[in-house]
């Protein structure tokens, strides 16, 4: 115990550099809050100068690095906040109304720059509305419900100072013999269950060791869990339920190439390859953020919680006219519940959007393997616990992507009187960002295609979360029905647990007003003597009138198609223009509903809903998800009822993964990615790629393959 002081900094260091479970907000707009690991760089230092005379172009623009110093001043003036300025947990663009921004064109003024805060001081939460234009606090409203804004890191370390002066967890530590100097502790968020944890902000810090790995992941101290009051820096309560569970062995969990010695013998040899462009991409991005492709147009930026936002997307139809489709759609919550009742399990219930933000633990990508050459990378803008700008820089990007797949083909077979072979390769577009939640990486991709469709992929990476077991294998384990997860390395559990993202997707087929169907299709039986089939499928559609309508629980034996459609707008046959969403990642909670975790994530209730568009409902999980009861949810909003043909409306669809864990997913998880489709229905009046040009050998560069012989031993 003779280095205590040293050990909380060195642990505050670890903590901030590794960017765990949080946000990593900069203290000021010239220091660089990173330790030499160097695996981020947000503040202002070697920022490409434009970011300090950025200006806004649209409407739906993000906030710039001026207009953020503009707001710390207003902020800065307002009295209640005139003797102690608050913790800025989010600020972000406080979006014109609907109306506004679709009146708006090009070369007009643009409508008044507001801004969103969400701060804390002094035990309350404030909501406030900030006019940039006036240089006014509009609007200041204290939260009286459950639930707190995410929590900054300042709070984290904070916490972590508290656990150090806690001598019984410094007992713990030397008890489990762990270094000091090798422990690294993180602030897992604790959910809400029940009484005992209201009134309070909480954090429940666990630990482990990263003795000879960077993948402390692997090498949990089980059973430590430290409950930690935020605001009366105090500890609340220690539990300490695993002495006898080793730390696992740091054998085989550094998955670094640098580490890899030999990397490749025995790994998959591939060569290296790349989608050449000799001509250059393809598409264009204009003002910062209006992406321009083939036949799409849409405006695409970062957000602190969602991660990215695509707006007014557009497509052209055959006849040259751009017509819209989506007016707005992002990730809107991710919910991640593990499967274990024990007392350091139980609480571990993220939800990864509005506790951590998808922007603000978005990393640098990582060029020619996040993403391909040619690409383009957009900066996030965002603000620090005390106002200042920082910036996410290479946080999404854009690129067009060919794999070989065949946009429309056909052939016929000569002795049919025609020798025809046509084929057109599918190029697509894609807009990426990766969120690193702490263990996870969540892959986020909007893919545009020529056709009109649109696909959401989430594909998932990094680490499992893991349980430490006396376990080294189970040859000699009499009942592993009592084990949580499955047995991925010696002396661990890959614990099983699901992952739920909800889509926000306020569509606008050809205009704001649109309706829901269901089209089911259901068997018909034949009459005696109308055919020698006994049976046929007929597609019946229901156009739903309320909420209630369009609360969608999937079944296997009742298929169903969803459209969202525009009555007022007719094909040439009189078909109404539409999209409808193609699913996939169809997992669905298993929890019950009164369970605490699924009151707070009760939009996982059905997998699809339909809501009227209102500008107050765009987080599914609720604006403060951090402790909440589940009293501001999707389920809560749609249990209004309110009427949805013919209105303009959001649909509502969670991509779910159950994962049980196995050993392949040690000690990092190949990707496992799912996606859904937005596909058109009768919006366009015939194939809308007929007239894609085929690739012939002239159009692309000269090039041979190497080709390569072994020996057959």
């Amino acid at each position: 115990m003779e280095k205590p002081y040293s050990i909380r900094l060195l642990i505050v260091i670890i903590v901030i550099s590794m960017a765990i479970f949080i946000f990593t907000y900069s203290r000021s707009p010239t220091e660089n809050i990173l330790s030499s690991n160097k695996l981020r760089s947000n503040s202002l230092i070697n920022t490409p100068d434009h970011h300090f005379t950025d200006t806004p172009l649209h409407p739906l623009d993000p906030l710039t690095v001026p207009e953020i110093y503009n707001i710390r001043s207003i902020l800065s003036a307002y009295a209640p906040f005139s003797s102690s300025f608050p913790s800025i947990n989010t600020l972000s663009l406080d979006e014109p109304d609907k109306s506004q921004v679709l009146g708006w064109k090009r070369g007009d003024q643009l409508p008044p720059r507001r801004a969103s805060v969400v701060s804390f001081l002094n035990g309350q939460t404030h909501l406030l509305n900030v006019d940039l234009d006036l240089g006014v606090v509009t609007n200041d409203v204290v939260n009286v419900g459950s639930g707190y804004p995410m929590l900054t890191t300042e709070d984290m370390t904070m916490a972590l100072e508290v656990i150090f002066s806690e001598l019984e967890f410094n007992k713990s530590i030397l008890a489990r013999g762990v270094d000091f100097n090798d422990l690294v502790c993180a602030p897992p968020s604790p959910g809400w269950f029940g009484p005992d944890e209201e009134g309070k902000r909480i954090v429940k810090v666990q630990c482990f060791s990263s003795q000879n790995t960077p993948n402390f992941y692997m090498r949990p101290i089980e059973g430590l869990t430290v409950t930690v009051d935020v605001d009366k820096r105090e500890v609340v309560k220690l539990t300490n339920t695993g002495r006898d569970i080793p730390v696992p062995k740091e054998t085989n969990t550094d998955y670094r190439y640098t580490t890899q010695s030999p990397f490749s013998s025995v790994g998959p040899e591939t060569n290296p390859m790349s989608m050449e462009q000799p001509k250059g991409s393809s598409f264009t991005v204009e003002n910062g953020h209006i992406v321009k492709w083939a036949n799409w147009v849409f405006h695409l930026k970062p957000d602190i919680r969602a991660g990215m936002i695509i707006s007014q997307a557009m497509v052209r139809d055959e006849n040259g006219e751009y017509r819209s489709v989506m007016y707005k759609g992002f990730a809107s919550e991710l919910f991640v519940p593990y499967m274990d009742p024990d007392q350091s399990w139980y609480f571990k219930s993220y939800m990864d959007a509005g506790e951590f933000g998808l922007g603000a633990t978005a990393m640098a990508l990582v060029e020619l393997n996040d993403c391909p050459r040619y690409s383009y990378y957009m900066d996030g803008v965002f603000a620090s616990a005390d106002g200042q700008p920082i910036i996410q820089p290479n946080m999404i990007c854009i690129f067009e992507s060919y794999s070989g797949d065949i946009g429309w083909r056909h052939s016929e077979i000569p002795a049919m009187g025609f020798d025809i072979r046509e084929s057109r390769p599918k190029v697509t577009l894609i807009a990426r960002m990766v969120a690193s939640v702490g263990n996870y990486d969540y892959i986020f991709d909007w893919e545009f295609q020529t056709d009109g469709l649109i696909r959401v992929k989430v594909g998932l990476s990094g680490m499992l979360m893991v349980k430490a077991t006396p376990y080294e294998n189970l040859y000699n384990v009499s009942n592993t029905e009592d084990m949580t997860g499955t047995l991925v390395s010696e002396n661990v559990i890959g614990v099983v647990h699901d992952h739920y993202i909800s889509f926000h997707l306020d569509m606008d087929i050809d205009g704001p007003n649109n309706s829901f169907a269901e089209v089911n299709l259901v068997k018909e039986e034949t009459l005696p003597g109308q055919s020698p089939r006994k049976s046929y499928l007929k597609a019946k559609r229901k156009v739903a009138k309320t909420e209630d309508d369009a609360k969608i629980k999937l079944k296997l034996y009742d298929p169903s198609e969803f459209h969202v459609f525009n009555q007022a707008r007719k094909s040439r046959l009189g078909n109404p223009s539409g999209y409808k969403i193609v699913l996939g990642g169809t997992a669905a909670s298993l929890l019950d509903h009164d369970d605490p975790p699924q009151l707070r994530a009760a939009f996982t209730n059905n997998q699809i809903w339909v809501t009227p568009h209102n500008k107050s409902e765009e987080w599914a999980g609720g604006l403060l998800v951090s402790q909440s009861k589940g009293e501001d949810t999707l389920a809560v909003w749609s249990a209004k009822n309110r009427e949805i043909e013919n209105k303009d409306i959001v649909l509502w669809y969670t991509l779910g993964f159950h994962h049980i864990p196995c050993q392949e997913d040690f000690p990092i998880m190949p990707t496992v990615s799912s996606s859904f489709e937005l596909k058109p229905v009768n919006f366009f009046d015939r194939n809308p790629i007929l007239n894609a040009k085929p690739t012939f050998q002239k159009d692309l560069p000269v090039c041979f393959a190497t080709r390569s012989y072994r020996s057959a031993s």
